[in-house]
């Protein structure tokens, strides 16, 4: 019987090993950013860019901007995949840190934008966020340090359900695509009750989830109906319109 124990536990303990590293390996393989995201890996006319303790920085050249935007990439998506919109964004005025996250999950680093924060300390008004996974472990954050933000950005994203931030303080965007297979508009809509009353909703026609960033086709998703590029376009534009709101605060 004690042979029988003894084989049973190192059985489990096999098994248990085994998971773990097939699940470290597949996690350590995320979605590769395509070409377009490359291009963004450096200085642009009117952008500087940076890689600090590996994060993506932008800033906007020949100013010293007083808002930030700190995103959180889409589950098992390599952080680069979201450059070019980092460095779009950074073009009117804002600064824009792109974070990678542990294993390629952001629900491993929900506190990563506090040493975002920390090392930016001119900065006067921070907004997190992120694609997919990313925005609702960005959502988890505001939740737990609501002093710390004064804006959440949700890229085809949503706060789970245990998370209620409907009494913050806070101003609010969510972005989402009407062709999205992993975050379908009425997923999105339906988080609304546990979002502050003042949210804005920005609905994207003929765009899907994996349109959010630059990493190539998602498993589930719907078709893209748009040219990608016209997306990422609207993305941008909303987020810049949600900073520059932030700004006038």
């Amino acid at each position: 019987m004690k042979k029988f124990l003894r084989i049973s536990a190192f059985i489990v303990l096999a098994l248990l090993v085994t998971g773990a590293a097939g699940f470290f390996i597949w996690a350590s393989t995320p979605a590769d950013p395509q070409p377009e995201a490359a291009q963004s890996l450096s200085d642009a006319p009117d952008v500087n860019y940076e890689n600090i303790n590996n994060w993506l920085v932008y800033q906007p050249a020949g100013t010293d901007p007083v808002t930030g935007f700190i995103l959180y990439p889409g589950g098992r998506v390599d952080y680069q995949a979201y450059a070019p919109q980092a460095q779009a964004i950074a073009s009117e005025g804002y600064q824009v840190v792109v974070v990678p996250m542990p294993l390629n999950f952001a629900i491993f680093g929900i506190n990563r934008a506090e040493q975002v924060i920390s090392a930016f300390p001119d900065i006067q008004h921070w907004a997190v966020g992120g694609h997919s996974l990313g925005g609702a472990m960005a959502a988890e954050f505001v939740k737990n340090n609501p002093s710390l933000i004064d804006g959440l950005i949700l890229w085809a994203s949503y706060p789970a359900e245990n998370t209620d931030l409907s009494a913050l303080e806070i101003e609010v965007v969510s972005i989402f695509a009407t062709n999205d297979g992993l975050a379908a508009p009425e997923e999105v809509l339906s988080a609304q009750p546990r979002l502050p009353a003042n949210t804005q909703f920005v609905e994207i026609t003929g765009g899907n989830h994996a349109g959010f960033g630059w990493y190539g086709p998602q498993n589930g998703d719907g078709p893209l109906d748009i040219a990608q590029s016209e997306q990422q376009a609207q993305v941008v534009a909303a987020t810049q319109a949600f900073l520059s709101t932030l700004v006038e605060e």
